[in-house]
């Protein structure tokens, strides 16, 4: 066996990708855990809760990825991308850039100085742009690896941040650099993103304030989100008394190009119209939904709490429309209800819509630069869904998480660990 074969890489820092490094990690192997954003975590470092348990998303996290960055195996590339990949299973050669990120690594100790004196203020992507970050950042509290980065798109280059850094690990002259690394499989992880529902303009998002997705939802209730926590409308700052969730916007439509279901977006939509409760016990909390696919383990039961000890009123039928009141930028939700068949018109503070999952950006780039075929949804295709779920048609090459599908968090982390062991099987053999 040669050394070539002796080390993985993981594309994608999300939990799927995480889980399935540390578990190639732990069997003493060499990882290589590359990822776009200047952190790892994904989508589930931007959640407040997880269902059916209601458990701190962050609490969850937070200690994996403490030991993602502190596991002497694991090599943490941010702000990283696949450039090209050639070999074979057991010696792929993988180009990687490595996106300049202005701070040293070596030097940087995330004493935050720099973000204090930043005069610099745009929108922060991680909470939805609802709040503000400066130009020198970090993603969110407990971004790994803690290091800041300088968005020179914004930056002014006033200096203010290179004067009050004691450590010098300021380097606005930094380039991108290109490293090659030799390994003997590849895992790719590369999550999902969520629909564009400004397809639906019917519903009103974009064009009234108080129509928001459920994504700005979770950052609107996190402590550690834009309003510290605070669920208040963007138009005003009032408290909502009446919220409103629009079901599969952007999933189970073959006009839209996505006809499967995302899995995720019912039980989601019940955990935030309880969370909504949660925040406001006497406030009125409606879900419109086609029918609640509450699959997994404890998710009926879940739903059915919901009903009956929070009071979330469900009604079934597709909504129509979304109407504001000029005035008072207070919306009317227009709706069949299917079970009583009328036309009904309800009035909502707040309308939360809740986007299907489609596959991450990119996603066809990295299909090719591998070699591996897509679905016509456009996620990666497996060899089978009982006795291949994580096997491509390249040997040597894995997916786990969404990068074949919408899961939620332990069916990606399954998937996870389910790739880690098909990898170490190619390690371990010498790529035969």
């Amino acid at each position: 066996m040669t050394k070539k074969a002796s080390s993985a890489l993981v594309v994608g820092g999300g939990v799927a990708g995480m889980q399935a490094a540390l578990d190639i990690a732990n069997q003493g192997f060499k990882v290589y855990l590359v990822e776009r954003s200047p952190s790892i975590g994904g989508r589930m470092a931007m959640l407040d809760k997880t269902f059916p348990t209601l458990d701190c998303s962050a609490c969850i996290l937070t200690p994996k990825l403490s030991e993602v960055s502190r596991h002497p195996n694991i090599q943490l590339m941010t702000l990283s991308e696949v450039g090209s990949v050639t070999g074979s299973a057991g010696d792929f050669k993988v180009k990687i850039r490595r996106k300049a990120r202005y701070v040293r690594e070596d030097l940087c100790s995330g004493c935050g100085d720099c973000e204090a004196n930043c005069p610099v203020e745009v929108a922060n992507e991680f909470d939805q742009g609802i709040g503000f970050r400066k130009a020198i950042y970090a993603l969110f509290p407990q971004a790994t690896p803690h290091i800041y980065t300088v968005d020179k798109e914004n930056c002014t280059d006033c200096g203010r941040c290179v004067k009050v850094c004691e450590r010098n690990a300021i380097d606005m002259n930094m380039k991108d650099k290109f490293v090659t690394l030799d390994v003997g499989t590849i895992i790719v992880a590369t999550g999902f993103e969520l629909f564009d529902i400004t397809q639906y303009p019917r519903l009103g998002y974009g064009q009234y304030p108080n129509v928001i997705h459920a994504m700005e939802f979770e950052r609107l209730i996190n402590a550690a989100g834009p309003t510290h926590g605070h669920l208040v409308r963007l138009s005003d700052g009032k408290k909502p008394k009446s919220i409103g969730f629009i079901q599969c916007v952007g999933a189970r439509d073959v006009q839209k190009g996505v006809p499967y279901c995302s899995r995720v977006c019912c039980m989601y939509s019940i955990k935030n119209a309880v969370m909504a409760l949660e925040h406001d016990p006497q406030a009125e909390v409606w879900v419109y939904y086609a029918d609640i696919r509450a699959f997994g383990k404890g998710f009926e039961e879940f739903y059915e709490m919901a009903k009956s000890r929070f009071g979330v009123r469900f009604v079934r039928g597709r909504v129509a429309e979304v109407m504001e009141g000029k005035a008072s930028h207070d919306l009317v939700v227009k709706v069949e209800d299917t079970v009583t068949s009328k036309v009904r018109l309800i009035e909502h503070d707040l309308v939360v819509i809740s986007p299907g999952v489609i596959p991450s950006s990119g996603m066809d780039t990295m299909a090719k630069k591998l070699g591996i075929d897509q679905t016509d949804d456009g996620y990666i295709e497996i060899s089978h869904s009982f006795f291949g779920p994580t096997v491509t048609k390249i040997p040597g090459v894995f997916v786990c998480g969404c990068a074949d599908g919408p899961k939620d968090i332990p069916d990606s982390v399954s998937a996870g660990s389910a790739a880690a062991m098909k990898a170490t099987i190619i390690l371990s053999s010498g790529g035969k």
